[in-house]
């Protein structure tokens, strides 16, 4: 009788801690990015409906510091988004067109992982959407941070840190990043080159809108990035 009331109480503790512990979020990815667009700085669609141009060519070199789906492992994986999010993602949740790039050392688990949870942390339906395998670099010195896609043949990024009144940078913080729940500020740069000859669409600018940002995204609800009426 008292080894069955030891069993039972060790039982109920293990029934008191499961239902006081915090699941596991079904997938959950840190990532960090660097970004450009087509805007002058700062892009208007993080506080409206509607692009500048009214569209917003961008490009998006994207690297998993740490994540996992179910039992994958996404830590390291490299992916790369160009695109246009149109005149419509801010009223009717509808992107021009995408085409998602993954690096070759990123694997099909991975690239199976990653899909939905891309599509998750955007929101939109995309006019046209497409995926391909590319090779991606990534680098950052100094004031300069730069990203290819295909060698730079295919998309290319080299940006320059916007310095701020003391020189140091400038970080926009407080600010939604599409539907991740958390991001690490928006650190302002300005492009240098921003361009890309991707799925028969091509574009070219420079003096626009750039930054870096670390986002954090996982299961469950997130906000859109704009709050914005117009």
């Amino acid at each position: 009788m008292r080894g069955w009331k030891q069993i039972s109480l060790l039982t109920f503790c293990l029934l008191v801690l499961m239902a006081t512990t915090p699941a596991k979020p079904a997938w959950q990815m840190k990532a960090d990015y660097v970004e450009a667009c087509s805007c002058h700085l700062f892009c208007p669609c993080y506080f409206n409906k509607h692009a500048e141009m009214p569209h917003c060519e961008f490009n998006m070199a994207v690297k998993v510091r740490e994540g996992h789906s179910g039992n994958t492992n996404l830590t390291g994986a490299k992916y790369w988004l160009t695109g246009d999010l149109g005149d419509e993602w801010g009223t009717n949740k509808k992107g021009a067109w995408v085409a998602v790039s993954f690096d070759p050392s990123t694997n099909k688990e991975q690239r199976d992982a990653l899909a939905p949870m891309i599509l998750k942390t955007y929101g939109l339906e995309w006019g046209e959407l497409k995926v391909q395998e590319a090779p991606i670099e990534i680098s950052r010195s100094g004031d300069i941070a730069e990203a290819k896609l295909g060698g730079g043949q295919m998309a290319h990024m080299k940006l320059q840190r916007e310095p701020g009144a003391d020189g140091k940078g400038v970080v926009m913080k407080n600010v939604k990043y599409f539907g991740a729940q958390d991001n690490s500020g928006f650190e302002m740069y300005r492009s240098l080159d921003h361009s890309a000859n991707v799925q028969g669409h091509q574009f070219s600018y420079s003096d626009r809108n750039a930054f870096l940002i670390s986002i954090d995204t996982h299961e469950g609800e997130g906000a859109g990035m704009s709050s914005g009426s117009h």
